[in-house]
This record gives structure tokens, C-alpha cells and sequence, in this order.
């Protein structure tokens, strides 16, 4: 069956499920959890362990999935993490889908989540095609917006190679760019992860298997929804972020 979303929108039970009457259950599962993990239980145990005993569906544990780590891993990613201040003439990598997809999710009013180590999430997923939805422009647009804005003098855009559409994509942001005059490179690679986790220049992203690399990183999707979409969908899990304030 072809894909023939317009909007990267909410799950249609995600109001069910995540709604205000949901988020005791889910804070007591989010904290104990987080006893797990820092007690070094495997986290896809401990997962279920406490998906099953606050019986949570699965997208309520996928959250919890991606907003749980410990709190070493919280602490070392938030002592990495660069005020926008910092981004100043400076290049920048930007770990494309990462980034554009929260950013499309929070303009369509989807659900996003504010992770233990301070990261804004979303719970869209590409399912290996990445599809073009009417946020997409709006989206890639604001985040220029916000580099500029930060004095960014270049940006580098990598992109999954083996999703779906990713060169449909690439030429799209090249063509936005070329009409804004951004100064923005687009790059398809069999697997950006790996050479963002050896960059030496800041990198744009809320993947946890990259900010756990040795890599200066800032959360650009979180600055651009703050600036420009205050009404966004957020669901805390935590009541505070683990770990020290990002420096200044």
C-alpha cells in the first residue's frame, strides 16, 4: 500500500495513550527504569520488565526507550553539549533525518519527548523510505533560520543513503539552499552514524549512539522548536534531566 501521509501528525492513539491521565504511570516507569539501568540491568530487559509491570503499549515503551539512559551517560553527554552561542563562524554536521523529522513532527502537531540527558525525541519513524510531508520545506527552512541566526558559517547535511527518497531529499535541500543562498553541502553516505561519531566539528543531533561518541554536539531541533513552535507537543517522562547544565 503506498504511503500517502501529508503530515509527519500525531499516532491516532497517541492522544490515548499520552495523554495527562498517562503520565503518572509513565513518570513511575521512566523512574524505575532509570534505577535499572544505573544499576547496570541490561536496558532491553529492564525495558520489559517495566513495560509488563505498569503495562505500558508499545509506543508508551518506545518512549521510554528513547528517553531512558543512565545517569554517567546523561552527565557525560550534557558536559559535551555546545551553547549556540559557540557555533559562531564555525562548520557544522547535521545528522539530516534526525534532525528535519523532529523538526517536521513538532510543526504537525506529533508528539515529542524530552529525554533524560535534555534531548528533544520524536516517535516518527522513516521505516526505511523517508517521505515527503507538507512540514518538510517549513521544517528545513526554520532550521536554516536558526543557523544563521547562530552565525553558522557552513553546514554540512548527512543523509542515510540506503533510506528510501534520501536523494529525492538531498535535492530538495540543495535547491532550497541554492534559492536562500544558504551555505549548506548535502552528502548521502552508506552510514552517516559512523562519520559523525568521529567528527571534529560540532555536530547536529539527539542520537544517543552519537552523543556518546567523543564529538561536541548541539541539539538543533530543540533550539528551532523553542524559537518557533512554543504550542509543540512535549511529554516529559522525567521531572528533571539527569546530568550537569550543558556549559556555556
Amino acid at each position: 500500500m503506498p504511503d500517502r501521509r501529508r503530515h509527519r501528525g500525531p499516532h491516532p492513539q497517541d492522544a490515548q495513550l499520552f495523554g495527562n491521565g498517562q503520565l503518572p504511570r509513565l513518570r513511575a516507569a521512566a523512574r524505575e527504569l532509570h534505577w535499572l539501568l544505573d544499576r547496570g540491568y541490561p536496558p532491553a530487559p529492564a525495558l520489559r520488565f517495566c513495560g509488563d509491570h505498569h503495562q505500558l503499549d508499545r509506543r508508551q515503551r518506545m518512549l521510554l526507550q528513547r528517553a531512558s539512559c543512565t545517569t554517567a551517560q546523561a552527565h557525560a553527554r550534557r558536559l559535551r553539549r555546545l551553547e549556540p552561542g559557540r557555533l559562531r563562524g564555525r562548520r557544522v554536521l547535521i545528522d539530516g533525518f534526525n534532525v528535519l523529522i523532529t523538526v517536521e513532527a513538532a510543526l504537525a502537531g506529533g508528539l515529542l519527548l524530552r529525554a533524560a540527558d535534555g534531548c528533544l525525541r520524536d516517535l516518527a519513524s522513516v521505516h526505511g523510505t523517508w517521505k515527503h510531508v507538507e512540514e518538510t520545506e517549513p521544517a528545513a527552512r526554520l532550521l536554516g533560520d536558526c543557523l544563521a541566526g547562530h552565525g553558522v558559517a557552513a553546514a554540512h547535511w548527512l543523509l542515510d543513503q540506503p533510506v528510501g527518497n534520501s536523494g529525492r531529499l538531498a535535492a530538495r535541500l540543495r535547491a532550497l539552499a541554492e534559492s536562500l543562498g544558504l551555505p549548506w553541502t548535502v552528502e548521502l553516505l552508506p552510514s552517516p552514524d559512523a562519520a559523525l561519531r568521529g567528527a571534529l566539528d560540532p555536530v547536529a543531533s539527539a542520537d544517543s549512539a552519537i552523543l556518546d561518541a567523543e564529538v561536541a554536539w548541539f541539539d538543533l531541533a530543540s533550539e528551532v522548536v523553542a524559537a518557533a513552535v512554543p504550542q509543540a507537543w512535549i511529554v516529559a517522562p522525567f521531572d528533571e534531566p539527569c546530568g550537569p547544565r550543558h556549559p556555556t
